[in-house]
């Protein structure tokens, strides 16, 4: 999970900053969520997905399709 939201900012050349002041939380925790030396609240991911469009699932590794059904 953490290098596919790693990844995902980084195809938008979005730095740890600009993630972590949309999802008001520090670069410092979201740097820990990126390495995996933090898990990501629910709430959290549920921001992710619908920021980067995504299903949670992919977010999670459960799948290869990034498709979020609705």
């Amino acid at each position: 999970m953490f290098k596919r939201i790693r990844d995902l900012r980084e195809d938008k050349d979005l730095t740890q900053q600009q993630m972590a002041e949309f999802l008001h939380i520090t670069q410092a925790t979201y740097s820990r969520y990126e390495s995996g030396n933090l898990d990501i609240p629910t709430v959290l991911l549920i921001e992710l997905s619908k920021f980067h469009k995504v299903s949670i699932d992919y977010l999670l590794n459960q799948t290869d399709n990034p498709k979020r059904l609705l």
